[in-house]
């Protein structure tokens, strides 16, 4: 008995430690994104692709992307002034563990077992951009794909960030109805070498 009141203490503790561990990080990210307007120009993009595909009509759709081309380059612009700011981030606060599951301290006490989010976030940021400015010279249905991929996939390396890798591809799953390992396939090939490198997967 002993034994088991033992360990319900060393869980709690430990879920404290985590929960206080991912306040901090979520309170660091916010205060650089809230300079910014990412997850609104994001919405605008996603959604604005959503009504551009359900155009029946050539012309129109057309048109729907054309409008949304300043919006895309917004957000490319911003995210890119993002990126720059957080880089301002001390190396030891802008780490993230590798562990599909969230434990305290990891970060601190083993940090060959994390990786450095300000150099994740710099390709996601030159992946946004090229896509953004239609690097490739892509149709724009295809672009829209590649963007769309190259988004849902910053915005799980922040819920990485903040949480974890598993609860991370859990709300890409939840928000976007897409799984961690399809938008990494839809991603342009050198975003997805360069994230690959940095994440060890």
């Amino acid at each position: 008995m002993d034994i088991l009141v033992y360990f319900i203490l060393l869980a709690l503790g430990m879920h404290v430690l985590r929960a206080r561990e991912q306040a901090q990080r979520i309170a660091l990210l916010g205060s650089f994104l809230s300079q910014f307007q990412i997850e609104k120009l994001m919405q605008d993009v996603l959604g604005g692709y959503q009504r551009a595909l359900g155009e029946a009509d050539a012309g129109r759709q057309d048109q729907v992307w054309r409008h949304l081309e300043p919006t895309e380059r917004t957000l490319s612009e911003q995210f890119n002034l993002f990126v720059l700011e957080f880089a301002k981030v001390a190396e030891p606060q802008a780490r993230l563990s590798r562990l599909p599951l969230a434990l305290p301290f990891v970060s601190q006490y083993f940090p060959a077992s994390t990786l450095d989010l300000r150099k994740l976030l710099s390709v996601h940021a030159h992946g946004i951009a090229q896509a953004a400015q239609n690097r490739p010279g892509q149709a724009p249905k295809s672009r829209a794909f590649t963007l769309s991929a190259e988004l849902m996939l910053m915005q799980h390396s922040c819920h990485w960030f903040c949480r974890s890798k598993t609860v991370a591809s859990a709300r890409l799953l939840a928000r976007h109805q897409t799984a961690y390992a399809q938008v990494l396939a839809a991603v342009a090939p050198s975003t997805r070498q360069a994230y690959l490198q940095l994440t060890g997967n």
